[in-house]
């Protein structure tokens, strides 16, 4: 049932009119989802989980050079990977035919809206989830060093916000350490909340999107520069990233990831279905719900070279 409130205690002073005009509630800003990547070939019928194989690196030998009369060496191939598991996700509301029938403003449109709404925010959430299975973790310790812990925890308090010195340390470990393949080009992306890209504008190394990208390259959504070859993301959805962690919540969360990041497995995608006899009662009482099959999941859950894909910035 939905109810409106009175301007007295008992019921209402006046009558009042009702606006042709439904106002809007403003629609929250989801990034996430799209950066994670959908597992191809699989689906109905396939089973509930999905186990993503991979063969390990071969290590680098100090030298590849034989001796005439040398066998030649013989490195163990060693495979890995991990399973993600598929599970429903779900939500609804309802409302009376008699409301549907005399109200001015139709509740199964406006349910329908504000259910859009959820469910897409429920999907960034879910990705952000995905993201911070990461196993490498950096924590800014000042303005201009910070962190890395390797397996999937932060082991100090956060001091500082996010600046371009930190950006400089992470990107650097990224290529040298990890050699994490780009996303796109020769470029990174780091999704942050929107207290950790304060600290970068304050920092003034923010290169304005319109700078970096040429004619008929994609700017993402939400979009807001980019720093040490990476193009950074506002995230507002605080549920996803948390806009304040660390010491005095001085710290915006973020994640910093190259291609492949995270894996995203579908069933049935997200969408809303209706039911018009929702409880029976011969249609008197309807509801709209939005249902899916899906999942998401870190493509590689180690913190390992070449393996690993993304940095989680956050704090104990």
């Amino acid at each position: 049932m939905f109810t409106w409130t009175y301007d007295a205690t008992d019921g209402v002073w006046k009558n009042h009119a009702l606006s042709n005009e439904l106002l809007k509630i403003a629609a929250r800003d989801f990034v996430l989802v799209r950066f994670t990547k959908k597992q191809p070939n699989f689906g109905a019928g396939m089973g509930q989980s999905v186990t993503l194989p991979y063969y390990k690196a071969l290590d680098e030998p100090d030298t590849p050079q034989l001796d005439e009369r040398m066998r030649v060496p013989i490195d163990e191939l060693e495979m890995a990977g991990r399973s993600i598991t598929v599970v429903e996700w779900g939500r609804g509301c309802g409302y009376t035919n008699l409301a549907d029938e005399f109200s001015k403003v139709s509740p199964k449109k406006g349910g329908q809206k504000r259910l859009l709404d959820q469910m897409n925010a429920c999907m960034d959430t879910g990705a952000a989830a995905g993201f911070k299975e990461a196993k490498v973790c950096f924590t800014p310790t000042s303005a201009s060093a910070g962190t890395i812990d390797t397996d999937g925890a932060h082991s100090v308090a956060a001091t500082s916000n996010l600046t371009a010195a930190h950006v400089g340390l992470i990107r650097d470990y990224m290529v040298n350490d990890l050699h994490v393949p780009y996303f796109e080009g020769g470029d990174y992306i780091g999704t942050v909340a929107t207290k950790g890209l304060r600290g970068l504008k304050n920092d003034t190394a923010l290169q304005e999107w319109h700078k970096y990208l040429a004619k008929g390259d994609i700017i993402f959504k939400s979009e807001v520069g980019k720093v040490e070859n990476v193009r950074f993301v506002e995230v507002s959805h605080e549920q996803a990233l948390s806009n304040g962690v660390g010491t005095g919540s001085v710290l915006g969360e973020g994640l910093i990831f190259g291609d492949d990041a995270v894996r995203r497995v579908e069933v049935d995608s997200p969408h809303l279905r209706a039911d018009p006899n929702y409880k029976g009662d011969f249609g008197r009482r309807k509801a709209i719900i939005w249902y899916g099959l899906i999942a998401f999941g870190s493509t590689f859950m180690t913190a390992d070279d070449r393996e690993a894909r993304i940095v989680r910035i956050g704090s104990l």
